[in-house]
């Protein structure tokens, strides 16, 4: 009989639990009590979710019943049911639950799980949650440039990459050609789009190259006056108006073969990218007049990233950088400024601590300049020793950046993980 006050109890709950769920996710990594309680919480859901399976079953046969009942009374010998259902929201919808008795076992089960989830939403002030909007901005994001450190590998990458930007075949005729990176966190995904920028055919073929690191959140704003102040122009306007900005782009690289590089990019809304799309793709604003042959150069870890912006061809997906380069790039950074010979004893231990790179280049150089500041043996084998979760410069340097993919995902995904 109190069903819809239970439910409204519920729903009460929930909502005091949600908005504290994103810190609480990024909290369990470290403690453990917030772990226990993510982990109570998973499991109410689950049985909430049997319950709600139960729950509509019910109305569902019910409906069903319904149905058949009214066509037989009009005599028809057959009928077929079609039967649109959903779960109603926020939980039930009652104007079906008031045509449908439900068995007690059912109402016992959603009394018992309010119960359990009043406990779990009131246990939530023990830990001091902040309220966050997305935990996906919390982490520091990296701002990239155009310079590149020496490299390790990607030799076979880079000429791949600079034969498509050479190339004057376009897409479909379209003015500018979108040529994406697309790689996994940490795996050198930058550092490519910067071999590829600064090679000498490149700069030669190229009237003009921008390089503008995107980030999240996607500010069309911010990437147009990146673009105007990478033309190196004076009289750049000091308008906000978007419209204005993609004007002054438009003058400023009439008749020009150019190469933008957007670097780090996450936004997968075509509604955010399209008025720049139009600008640099199709060439309907800004880049009416630039010359056959321009390229844009994105880095994303998404592939669906990479299509929303109009890439179906000319992908490059980078891979693990081998064992041996990894190897490279671990000893420059660990025995940088040293005399190799003082240090060969390491080498062994260097090798094996390369194992758990895993052919991941940011790994690699966080873990070598780890190692820089390490002159005994017994310090580099703590470090073989130790789980690599537990270094807290790779989880400051690796494992944070990482964390932006996992904050990215849909939380029914997140929960598989």
């Amino acid at each position: 009989m109190d069903v819809k006050k239970e439910v409204a109890k519920l729903t009460r709950n929930f909502k005091a639990i949600k908005a504290v769920l994103e810190n609480a996710e990024e909290r369990q990594m470290k403690e453990v009590a917030v772990r226990y309680w993510l982990d109570s919480l998973k499991d109410v859901s689950y049985e909430m979710d049997d319950v709600l399976d139960e729950w509509n079953t019910e109305i569902l046969k019910q409906h069903i019943q319904k149905q058949e009942k009214e066509a037989g009374n009009a005599g028809s010998t057959s009928t077929t049911n079609k039967v649109c259902f959903c779960i109603p929201a926020p939980w039930f919808c009652f104007g079906q639950v008031r045509q449908v008795i439900l068995h007690r076992d059912i109402a016992v089960k959603i009394k018992e799980l309010n119960e359990t989830l009043a406990l779990i939403a009131s246990e939530r002030q023990n830990y001091n949650f902040q309220y966050m909007k997305r935990g996906i901005e919390q982490i520091e994001r990296q701002k990239s440039s155009s310079f590149v450190e020496k490299t390790f590998g990607r030799v076979d990458e880079k000429e791949i990459l600079v034969k498509k930007l050479l190339s004057e075949s376009g897409q479909g005729g379209a003015t500018c050609l979108v040529i994406p990176i697309i790689g996994m966190g940490g795996i050198g995904k930058t550092t490519l789009a910067q071999l590829a920028y600064n090679d000498e055919k490149v700069q030669a073929h190229f009237n003009t190259r921008i390089w503008v690191c995107v980030s999240d959140p996607f500010d069309e704003i911010k990437i147009a006056k990146a673009i105007i102040k990478g033309l190196k122009k004076w009289n750049t306007p000091a308008s906000n108006e978007l419209q204005t900005l993609l004007e002054f782009i438009h003058e400023s690289i009439k008749g020009k073969k150019f190469l933008l590089v957007l670097d780090d990019v996450w936004n997968k809304d075509y509604t955010k990218w399209e008025p720049l799309e139009l600008a640099l793709q199709n060439g309907a604003v800004a880049l009416q007049n630039g010359a056959v042959g321009s390229r844009i150069l994105v880095t994303t870890r998404r592939e669906d990233v990479a299509r929303m912006m109009g890439a179906s061809t000319g992908m490059v997906n980078l891979e693990v950088l081998s064992e041996e380069n990894c190897r490279a790039l671990f000893y420059h950074m660990a025995l940088a400024d040293r005399e190799k010979n003082k240090f060969k004893g390491l080498e062994s231990i260097g090798k094996e601590i390369v194992k758990k790179c895993k052919g991941l280049p940011l790994v690699a150089k966080t873990l070598g300049g780890l190692m820089r500041y390490k002159k005994k043996r017994k310090e580099w084998e703590d470090v073989l020793n130790s789980k690599i979760w537990e270094l807290d410069v790779v989880e400051e340097q690796v494992f944070q950046p990482l964390l932006l993919s996992y904050y990215d995902l849909a939380p029914a995904i997140k929960r598989c993980l």
